[in-house]
């Protein structure tokens, strides 16, 4: 081999490595339409292997009719980029609900060649629906702080005027003033749990063993609302420890988990599944400042309910919104405003079968955001 040929092969090399590195599907179609070309993240997004793909043309992979292959021939015909958003490419092979964004350029070097990035849209849509529940937190808390002023006081009065009128009053109308004490209670007791959303202190974080909270959360469950139903564990015994505040993250996993309860109902062959995961290459903005965070850790609640509406799944998160007869609809929200507070992401997936509610949070490191050198670290 000579000196070209192998400085070539170098190149071809490096090139493998720098696609294989990019974090999205990336393929090369030649003119006959085969994949000539995919990197690693491609093969996961066909779920096949580079040697397998090159063996298919792209119309043997995707749905009949997919808008992917119109755009595939306006860039050979064009010799054009082109990009499209929100391209659905669902299909048995490739998953339900497959939305991507897609890139398509042609290969001037290897006429009628073309390459497609994918962006799948379920990353840029959690960003999306979590900047969503932020805002939605934050109108609460204004809501709260107006609620605690004007509505609690007059309560207050009211409930102290019932209990005056019941000392002189009738057998019959004293049932009458107990009901106004009783409903009174419930307001009052509504407005406090509302108040929560108004505290916008600090949070005090620290490093904290998932493994730790979840157990703690199986065990309350087991012993009160989850008696008789089945939680598994499915973890990552080599994960890091979570940046967060271990109190907070009782509450978001023991509310997940009373909800996937509810959803099993009185099924005997309902279950709950617990799993923790490494799974890099998601950041997004810290709230309240100017850093980006890594989201590598992966925390999944799972049952096998009855699902959740098609209708509601869109604004789970939104406060007042439940299917309960007896909620208040302020269990979600407050669990998308204490994720969104340690800089983390929540998302619901569901059907028919049951219901996964996902959360990405940031991986503990050294002394991260100004902490002091040993970050509280004996604490779990």
């Amino acid at each position: 081999m000579n000196a070209a040929a192998g400085q070539g092969a170098e190149m071809a090399d490096a090139a493998q490595i720098v696609l294989n590195t990019i974090r999205r599907p990336v393929i090369m179609i030649s003119e006959e339409g085969f994949i000539t070309f995919a990197n690693a993240d491609a093969e996961d997004f066909f779920r096949s292997s580079a040697t397998m793909l090159a063996r298919n043309t792209l119309s043997k992979l995707i749905p009949f009719g997919s808008p992917l292959l119109t755009l595939v021939d306006q860039v050979r015909e064009r010799l054009a980029p082109v990009n499209e958003y929100r391209v659905d490419v669902s299909s048995p092979r490739l998953g339900i609900e497959k939305v991507v964004d897609l890139y398509v350029a042609p290969v001037p070097e290897f006429p009628g060649s073309v390459v497609v990035m994918f962006q799948e849209r379920s990353m840029a849509d959690k960003i999306d629906r979590q900047m969503t529940h932020r805002g939605a937190a934050r109108s609460v808390t204004g809501l709260a702080a107006m609620l605690a002023h004007e509505i609690k006081n007059p309560l207050s009065g009211i409930r102290g005027a019932a209990q005056l009128l019941e000392l002189s009053a009738s057998d019959e109308d004293r049932a009458l003033t107990r009901l106004i004490t009783d409903e009174t209670d419930r307001i009052v007791s509504l407005v406090d749990r509302m108040e929560v959303f108004s505290d916008e202190r600090p949070i005090d974080r620290y490093p904290v063993n998932i493994h730790v909270v979840l157990d703690h959360v199986k065990a309350i469950a087991k012993n009160g609302f989850a008696k008789r139903i089945k939680i598994l564990e499915d973890y990552d015994p080599s994960l890091p420890p979570v940046f967060a505040n271990r109190d907070q993250l009782i509450q978001v996993f023991l509310n997940l988990v009373k909800n996937a309860a509810e959803a099993i109902g009185s099924d005997p062959q309902g279950e709950i599944v617990l799993s923790t995961a490494f799974r890099p290459g998601i950041r997004v903005s810290v709230p309240g400042t100017q850093d980006r965070v890594s989201l590598p850790l992966e925390f999944c609640v799972r049952d096998n309910g009855s699902g959740v509406s098609e209708d509601i799944l869109p604004i789970l998160f939104d406060p007042f919104i439940t299917t309960k007869p007896n909620g208040s609809g302020l269990g979600l929200a407050l669990v998308a405003k204490i994720v969104g507070e340690h800089g983390g992401i929540i998302e619901c997936e569901s059907t028919p079968r049951g219901t996964t509610f996902r959360i990405l949070m940031p991986a503990w490191k050294e002394a991260p955001y100004g902490a002091d050198e040993d970050g509280e670290g004996d604490r779990k």
